[in-house]
């Protein structure tokens, strides 16, 4: 298959992820709605856990399985052991620090205000871009940070297949990731519908949700393009990872969003219909093969 329509499937397959962007434009999301999204949110997140360290960890158990059938040396095994545990800890660990710097940078600008010589001194000193949203946004960014990372390694296999000739296989692969994105974006607004609950005006812009679709969806397309050029087993490893320590990140603050819920029955039942539906997408890749 050429590359235009291989990127034209990039394109399909990444694209859907905008279904479920509308509902951040919600004026007055009711509590069980906004329980239910955050609920499904975790369902779906915890499916992809699953979905990529699985993909991740194949390379691995197939060393294991050639040096016990073998006797073949675990080299193979232990370099990808070692990008495995990398990606995880970088995935993971990164975005703590990194909210924990950003929680800093903002107590600073904060404290800076408050004795600033004016007016003036306080709108130069206070927190700029990302450090300025609020929490319901920096966390929709977190959630399509670590989705855009395991959408990048779905790219990869829908430029591999195409670029084999595999065309059933290929149009099967974007039918089934075309779905997986469409519940993600769901997952995405999530935590917008408690900024809009406290405070309507914060609605989140066109524009913004436009932005957090493209960094979700937008690399299916970019791993399109580059796995038709090449096939590189270490680089779906490293973003496996990396997406499974970001999602796992995410899962605990969203986690902490629905403990403070009384309505324990929809956080169930959205985490069940997440996951549903996470294997329900899932099946149609497998029955390609994959």
């Amino acid at each position: 298959m050429g590359i235009a329509k291989t990127l034209l499937l990039g394109l399909i397959a990444g694209g859907t992820i905008l279904i479920g962007m509308p509902l951040g434009r919600m004026r007055r999301p009711s509590e069980a709605l906004r329980v239910t999204l955050n609920a499904l949110a975790v369902g779906i997140l915890v499916f992809l856990v699953w979905d990529v360290l699985s993909a991740a960890w194949e390379p691995i158990d197939a060393s294991l399985a050639a040096h016990h059938a073998t006797g073949s040396g675990l080299g193979s095994a232990l370099g990808y052991g070692v990008l495995f545990a990398v990606g995880l800890t970088v995935g993971l660990l990164g975005l703590q620090q990194y909210e924990a710097w950003m929680g800093r940078s903002v107590r600073r600008a904060r404290s800076r205000q408050s004795i600033g010589p004016g007016a003036m001194a306080s709108q130069e000193l206070a927190p700029r871009g990302i450090s300025s949203w609020s929490s319901g946004k920096q966390l929709a960014l977190l959630i399509a940070v670590g989705i855009g990372l395991h959408n990048f390694a779905e790219g990869l296999a829908i430029g591999q297949a195409a670029a084999s000739s595999e065309i059933g296989l290929a149009t099967l692969l974007v039918i089934g990731f075309a779905l997986h994105n469409a519940t993600e974006g769901f997952g995405i607004v999530a935590p917008l519908a408690a900024d809009t609950e406290s405070d309507p005006a914060s609605r989140p812009t066109w524009g913004l949700l436009l932005l957090l679709a493209a960094i979700g969806g937008g690399p299916t397309f970019v791993g399109t393009a580059i796995g038709h050029t090449f096939t590189s087993e270490p680089l779906s490893v490293i973003f496996l990872t990396l997406a499974a320590g970001s999602i796992v990140y995410v899962i605990v603050q969203l986690l902490a969003i629905a403990g403070r819920s009384t309505r324990k029955d929809l956080i169930y039942l959205g985490v069940l219909l997440g996951l549903l539906a996470g294997f329900l997408t899932d099946a149609i890749v497998t029955a390609a093969g994959v």
